[in-house]
C-alpha cells in the first residue's frame, strides 16, 4: 500500500475556493472585512461584484461560503447544505476531504454576480 492521501486542510480549501470564484468572475472584488478578537483579527473574506457575492470562514470543521442571495439562486447541483431556513442568505458547509464540485460552484457564482447586476441595474 501506498502512502495515504492528506485530508485537504481548511485553508488549502479556502484558498481553492479563491481561485475557483476568481476563474468564475475575473472581475470580482476580494476584500476582508470584519477583523475582530474572536477571529484573532484575520477578518472574513468578502467578494464582490456589484454587490457581495459571498463570504469564506473558517471553523473548526469547514470551511463556510455563505452566499448573500443564495435563496433567489438557482442551485441545480444541491451545493447549498446549510442555513436553508432563511429567505435569502445559503450556505455551502465544505468538511475536510470533501470534494469541491467545481463546476457548479463556479455556476452558482456566476448566477450570483448576474442577480447582483440586475438588482444594481434595476
Amino acid at each position: 500500500m501506498g502512502p495515504r492521501p492528506r485530508p485537504v486542510r481548511r485553508g488549502e480549501t479556502l484558498a481553492r475556493v479563491r481561485t475557483l470564484i476568481r476563474e468564475a468572475d475575473p472581475e470580482v472584488v476580494e476584500e476582508v472585512k470584519w477583523r475582530k478578537p474572536s477571529n484573532a483579527m484575520r477578518g472574513v473574506p468578502v467578494w464582490e461584484h456589484d454587490g457581495i457575492i459571498c463570504t469564506g470562514e473558517t471553523y473548526k470543521a469547514v470551511v463556510k461560503l455563505t452566499f448573500a442571495k443564495g435563496a433567489s439562486l438557482k442551485d441545480r447541483s444541491h451545493l447549498f447544505n446549510s442555513s436553508l431556513e432563511g429567505n435569502t442568505r445559503r450556505a455551502i458547509d465544505i468538511h475536510e476531504g470533501d470534494k469541491i464540485d467545481e463546476k457548479a460552484l463556479k455556476a452558482l457564482i456566476r448566477g450570483a454576480v448576474a442577480l447582483n447586476k440586475s438588482k444594481a441595474q434595476g
